[in-house]
């Protein structure tokens, strides 16, 4: 499995956000107010993830007071990671896609509060891309230093 690649993440980004600002250029009328319960889910799973990733990390490196891993535990965290990064990749592109579009409607109080929120959204999605950045690189094995006896 090779790690994440952080241009590809930034390709999805900025897809989702040509692709949502597209879309919301041609129906933003009829859009219902943007949820703002996004922000705390995806903030949730980036301390998640992040807390995931320090213990891991430890328990890798073998420090005393740790249980030894199952090598299958690592690979599906490192996917899990994979995947979360992915995911918040798209969220953050479709809210800044929402966020260019909305800032030239910011005086008006709707249009303003869809920005906030499509503001903080792609903040969060942005802290979730590193803690699962974070996580996939806790999930590689060490380095393991030269031994002195190799003949």
């Amino acid at each position: 499995m090779t790690p994440i690649r952080p241009w590809s993440l930034a390709a999805v980004a900025v897809c989702c956000a040509a692709l949502a600002w597209l879309i919301i250029r041609l129906a933003y009328s009829s859009f219902p107010p943007l949820p703002w319960t996004s922000v705390p889910a995806l903030l949730l799973l980036a301390i998640a993830e992040a807390w995931s990733g320090r213990n891991l990390r430890a328990r890798i490196l073998g420090r005393p007071g740790t249980k030894p891993l199952v090598p299958i535990a690592v690979a599906r965290m490192a996917v899990l990671a994979k995947a979360s990064a992915m995911v918040a990749a798209i969220f953050g592109g479709f809210a800044a896609g929402f966020l260019i579009y909305l800032a030239t409607l910011i005086s008006k109080p709707t249009p303003r509060d869809d920005a906030i929120t499509a503001a903080a959204t792609l903040v969060s999605a942005a802290v979730l891309v590193a803690a699962a950045l974070y996580l996939e690189r806790c999930c590689r094995t060490p380095d393991l230093p030269p031994e002195a006896d190799q003949e």
